[in-house]
């Protein structure tokens, strides 16, 4: 099924990382947008001004705010969250009332209006899960609820299970993606995005703080992948009541990665690790392996990522260099 043409897509959380990414993609191919956006994360400068773009500053915690916008789009992208472990590890609350009680009240407004919705779900999902190359099956392997990361975890799972129950007993027509870690331009390093912050680090001749021993993996993928699969996802009329990963299949240690930054920035930098229970607090957990496997949305779209970690690192550092030149003026 390919998509009616033209569609006005609501997008939660439009002016942030991702969610601006994906508003120039819909842009660019003649759909219309509407950015629903508290600016607590996201910035207005992400948004390139466009006469089938409209700004609304405000909260999906404002039931009535998103009943209407809702009720004006045809499709909805739910991608407003608090993000990055360290603002969950450090406003716990706000982070769980946001992912929570934020997703529902989108997911209740797209069933109102009988909209088509998209809820971005995270591969924190998955937990201390590191078994391999992670499926949406996958089992998920939390610790104590006391510890906080987890409590994030939980929440994104509660926005998983409403969607899926209102597709099930309902019939709203949702599509869940877990995106794993995802980098490009306009990424902030203010949340403990790891890309961001040790790029800037490197750039300015300061240590790389590595958190933990730096043997922990991750896969990294560009956000314009990202946003293609996506697209791809929205299009097509296999991907409603589904749920898919998203990410890059490279695998590579914190340490690896910290070293490569450096190299590719030409830094003098050195690496310095530093214990969890410094960088989070004390208790903090992490997972020594995060791998999607993307089969599923392969096997559906065609889908495969088209960037390398090398094109990330080089565009990321590009990106870096001319930040920092612009403050030293």
């Amino acid at each position: 099924m390919t998509k009616s043409p033209h569609s006005t897509y609501l997008i939660t959380g439009g002016s942030g990382f991702v969610g601006s990414h994906l508003t120039d993609a819909l842009l660019a191919r003649g759909d219309a947008v509407v950015v629903l956006d508290n600016l607590s994360t996201g910035r207005l400068a992400n948004l390139t001004p466009h006469p089938n773009l409209r700004f609304v500053q405000g909260s999906v915690l404002d039931e009535l705010v998103v009943d209407e916008l809702v009720h004006q789009c045809d499709v909805v992208v739910h991608l407003a969250a608090a993000v990055g472990v360290k603002l969950i590890v450090e406003q716990p609350l706000r982070s769980l009332t946001t992912n929570i009680r934020g997703s529902e009240i989108v997911i209740e407004a797209a069933h109102r209006y009988r909209r088509k919705i998209l809820v971005t779900s995270s591969s924190e999902i998955y937990g201390k899960n590191s078994s391999g190359a992670l499926r949406e099956s996958s089992d998920r392997i939390l610790g104590s609820p006391a510890v906080v990361r987890w409590a994030y975890s939980t929440a994104k799972a509660v926005d998983e299970i409403l969607a899926n129950a209102y597709h099930k007993e309902r019939g709203l027509p949702t599509i869940v993606v877990r995106l794993f870690n995802t980098v490009g331009p306009r990424q902030s390093p203010a949340y403990g995005m790891v890309i961001p912050r040790l790029v800037r680090q490197a750039v300015a001749g300061q240590p790389l703080t590595v958190y933990g021993d730096g043997t922990q993996t991750r896969c990294f993928a560009h956000v314009k992948d990202v946003v293609d699969a996506l697209l791809l996802l929205l299009d097509h009329g296999g991907a409603v009541g589904q749920t898919f990963n998203v990410g890059a299949s490279r695998e590579v240690s914190m340490l690896e990665l910290a070293k490569l930054i450096v190299e590719t920035a030409g830094s003098v930098s050195g690496v310095d690790l530093i214990p969890y229970a410094e960088a989070y607090e004390q208790g903090f957990e992490d997972m020594t392996r995060r791998v999607p496997d993307t089969t599923k949305l392969r096997e559906l779209t065609g889908w495969k990522p088209s960037r390398s970690l090398d094109d990330i690192l080089a565009e990321t550092i590009a990106e870096a260099r001319a930040d920092l030149a612009t403050t030293q003026r």
